[in-house]
């Protein structure tokens, strides 16, 4: 049941829109992804502390059928999912209460903010900084990320960045935090309905 609900919904509300996907049509993938969420489509779902807590084959069916369909412009569930699990795993019980929920129904998209001018998949080569505040109540992230995808339509970031010049954490970043920036769209070769940016700074207020 839960396989043919996911397939349904990609033939049904994927499919057809498949050429304005690409083309960014404003608006509709944060509107796929909160229809997602409403029938319980979203793999974010999944998880325990918000969700149906489905098992691991449950999570498998919905994204091998997410993927089968032909549709090449539907990564930006997987950004979404990249974002939300670092919150389940290691967030406090205020973090997970205040994201996760909105997270799994869509009304608030997600962005994993790893990778810089100069460390992709050497991340630990990250330039950014975070210095905690004088008043030591929110850290301050200096740096830039690029290549992010959801970066257009993320309203949440899960923003990498090293503490003292050497310890490698994320912090949860909002869009209408003081001081976040966004580049133009990537104009990429493939997978053109996705929206991908640099993700500047300086930035503050970090959770």
């Amino acid at each position: 049941m839960i396989a043919k609900a996911a397939a349904e919904f990609v033939v049904g509300e994927v499919q057809p829109v498949a050429d304005d996907i690409e083309e960014k049509k404003e608006g509709l993938v944060p509107s796929l992804l909160k229809k997602a969420g409403e029938l319980g489509s979203s793999p974010q779902r999944s998880q325990r502390v918000w969700g149906q807590d489905l098992d691991k084959v449950s999570c498998l069916l919905l994204w091998e059928k997410m993927a089968q369909e032909e549709v090449p412009s539907w990564p930006p569930l997987g950004s979404h999912g990249n974002c939300s699990l670092p919150i389940v795993f290691f967030g406090t019980k205020d973090q997970k209460k205040r994201y996760l929920p909105k997270m799994a129904t869509g009304e608030i998209i997600g962005a994993y903010a790893l990778t810089e001018p100069e460390a992709g998949s050497d991340s630990l080569n990250s330039k950014t900084t975070a210095t905690l505040s004088p008043d030591g109540k929110y850290y301050i992230l200096n740096g830039q990320k690029q290549f992010i995808t959801n970066a257009g339509i993320a309203g949440t970031f899960v923003t990498y960045a090293k503490v003292d010049g050497e310890k490698f954490t994320s912090f949860i970043v909002e869009r209408n935090f003081e001081g976040v920036s966004l580049d133009e769209e990537e104009n990429k070769m493939g997978v053109k309905g996705s929206s991908t940016r640099s993700v500047s700074s300086p930035m503050s207020k970090f959770l």
